[in-house]
Parts: structure tokens; C-alpha cells; sequence
């Protein structure tokens, strides 16, 4: 049986290994939870809630008291908006990921596409780059490279802060995955070990509601071309637009999605609610070691 067929959880128990700087994880069954931390004034979830730094900082010792593994700081939203320079970004990013880093003991991870934001976070104590614009900036994976630092590879169709409200694929599946394999590879070119690179096919990114239900389903297949797969669905307009889910009524199906998507292979899993997250992780591990 190939890795697209079945439909079903990964039938293979090989040995999955993923660092994060100094940390190294076992997560052959075991996902980890990265709690989103957003130092931004217009987020699509919090809104600036926690843009001040002693909010932010509250919220960090709240996520990792709820069983964090990763803490992914971003400073720039994804989505349409005005403009945040590179200096305003790193205003934001590097105050904060020095804090958290002399505060808690778990992995930092930056979600900026600037390298030259990433170099800076590296240098300040994070250990990880979210990437959402597909290694974009040229020099972003040299950077990662040169701190030792893991990368998130992320399917996105444009690039962000784009608006694409109608994208179009012959075969979803078939084009995210090999975009993903070629960015995992030019991860893999750039120095950057296979156990450091993360894929995350980039839901909400440049695909319909239809289309990032389709990617969801899909994770098995994702999960099986070679790197440890992200799945970032917390709270986004997919599960609003497939359920009429408003922002403040998806915790529920962010749940849901993230217990699909540890059954079908997923091993990173990108959430607000961290600690519903962390005992869906926690059961689905307890399944899947057993059998």
C-alpha cells in the first residue's frame, strides 16, 4: 500500500526523532505542543491581547504551565494588514524571545519569513523558525543553518500578507506535498539536518475551506514523505467556514482537528488551547504506543 492510500493512521512505527537546539524528541507516536504567542496589535485571534509584555509574559507562563513544549513567538500576522517593518518586527520578537528564554525552560521558536528577524531570535535564544512563507527571504535558511536551529517548511500559494481569495489546484494533495519535499530538501542543502526540518502543508494559506479540509484529511500522506509534520488548524477561518463557527466558537473543532490530525501522523501541533491540546496529544500517544 503507498503513502497516499488507505486513508488511515501510518501503519509504520519507525523511530521519528525531531531537535529542537539542545532538546531532542522521540515522537514516533508523541506530538508536541507549540503554544502560539503573538506580540501583535491585530492578530485574528487575540486581537493585541497580549501585545503588552507583561500580558505577553503572563500568557507564556500560562502556556507552559499547561504543558508547552514549544512557545512560537510572532510579531507580524499572516493575513492582510498594515505594513510592520523590519525594525518594528524586530521591536517586537526580540525583547520578547530574550524574555521567555531567561524565564522557561522549553523551546523558542520565531514565526517570521525576515532572516534577518530569525538571525537576531536565533542569537537571543530561539531555537526554532516558523516559516510561513516558504523560505522566501534567500537568506533564511543560511541563517538557520548557521545558529543550528530547526525550520518549519510551509506550503503557502502566494506569499503572506498577500490576499488570495481564490486559489486553484489541479490536486491540492498532490501539489502541497511536493512543494513540502522540495523545501525540505533545499532545508536539507542548506546544511540543515533532516531531524531540525518540520513541514506544514500551510491550511487557511492560499486554500479554500474545501481545500484545507481536504490537506487535513490528507495528513497521513503528508505525514509519510520524511519529516516530522506541523499541523497549524487552531481557531482558523477553514473550521469557521465549514461548521459557521464564528472566531470565539471553535475551540471545540480546534480540538478536533488536532485529534485527527495526531491519528493521521501529525507530530507538532501548532495551538491556543494549549492544554486541551496537550491532553488530546497525551491520549492519542497512549493509543498509538500501545498498539
Amino acid at each position: 500500500m503507498g503513502p497516499g492510500e488507505g486513508g488511515g493512521a501510518v501503519a509504520y512505527r519507525r523511530v521519528v526523532r525531531l531537535c529542537l537546539g539542545p532538546r531532542a524528541f522521540d515522537v514516533t507516536t508523541r506530538a508536541l505542543v507549540m503554544g502560539i504567542l503573538n506580540r501583535t496589535t491585530d492578530s485574528f485571534f487575540d486581537r493585541g491581547e497580549h501585545f503588552a509584555m507583561d500580558r505577553f509574559l503572563v500568557r507564556a507562563e500560562q502556556l507552559v504551565a499547561e504543558g508547552a513544549d514549544v512557545l512560537d513567538v510572532g510579531g507580524v500576522k499572516a493575513g492582510p494588514g498594515p505594513e510592520v517593518t523590519a525594525e518594528e518586527e524586530l521591536d517586537r520578537v526580540i525583547p520578547a524571545v530574550t524574555a521567555l528564554a531567561d524565564r522557561f525552560d522549553v523551546a523558542i521558536s520565531v514565526d517570521t519569513w525576515r532572516a534577518e528577524v530569525a538571525r537576531s531570535a536565533f542569537a537571543a535564544g530561539a531555537s526554532v523558525g516558523n516559516d510561513i512563507s516558504g523560505f522566501a527571504d534567500p537568506a533564511y535558511l543560511t541563517a538557520a543553518a548557521e545558529a543550528g536551529a530547526a525550520v518549519v517548511a510551509t506550503h503557502i500559494r502566494l506569499l503572506p500578507r498577500i490576499p488570495d481569495p481564490r486559489p486553484r489546484y489541479d490536486d491540492v494533495v498532490a501539489t502541497v506535498s511536493d512543494e513540502l519535499v522540495a523545501l525540505a530538501r533545499r532545508a536539507e542543502h542548506a546544511g540543515i539536518p533532516a531531524d531540525r526540518i518540520m513541514v506544514d502543508a500551510g491550511l487557511d494559506l492560499g486554500k479554500t475551506a474545501e481545500q484545507s479540509l481536504e490537506l487535513l484529511r490528507a495528513s497521513h500522506h503528508l505525514a509519510a514523505i520524511g519529516w516530522p509534520l506541523l499541523l497549524s488548524a487552531s481557531n482558523k477561518t477553514f473550521l469557521g467556514a465549514l461548521l459557521h463557527l464564528d472566531i470565539d466558537s471553535r475551540r471545540e473543532a480546534s480540538l478536533s482537528a488536532a485529534a485527527l490530525g495526531v491519528k493521521l501522523g501529525c507530530r507538532v501541533i501548532r495551538a491556543h488551547d494549549v492544554l486541551g491540546t496537550r491532553r488530546v496529544c497525551d491520549t492519542l500517544d497512549a493509543v498509538l504506543s500501545a498498539q
